[in-house]
């Protein structure tokens, strides 16, 4: 006789942390191959090999960052330019 109590998906902190590990991991380590296959082909030193592999981490975390900011807070306002008329000055100009 236990109701079955559901969280509504925009309070639900588990699933919204979850999803942001497992995205932060797989970009993290997609982009840090993606860097470290890059460092292989197109550089010889291995300090510029392991700048490579860090720069590709790096956009990973920002990726995952920002994904994960609109996954708790919600997409960005949406900004509609508005139709703005003529000032005074330009119409005096036509005139």
């Amino acid at each position: 006789m236990a109701e079955n109590k559901q969280i509504p998906p925009q309070f639900d902190l588990n699933s919204k942390w979850d999803a942001c590990f497992d995205l932060t991991l797989r970009r993290v380590v997609y982009s840090s191959s993606a860097g470290a296959l890059g460092g292989l082909l197109f550089f010889r030193s291995p300090v510029t090999r392991w700048a490579s592999v860090a720069l590709g981490a790096g956009v990973g975390i920002g990726s995952a960052y920002t994904e994960c900011s609109y996954i708790f807070d919600g997409p960005p306002p949406k900004f509609t330019s508005s139709k703005y008329s003529q000032s005074p000055a330009s119409q005096d100009k036509q005139d």
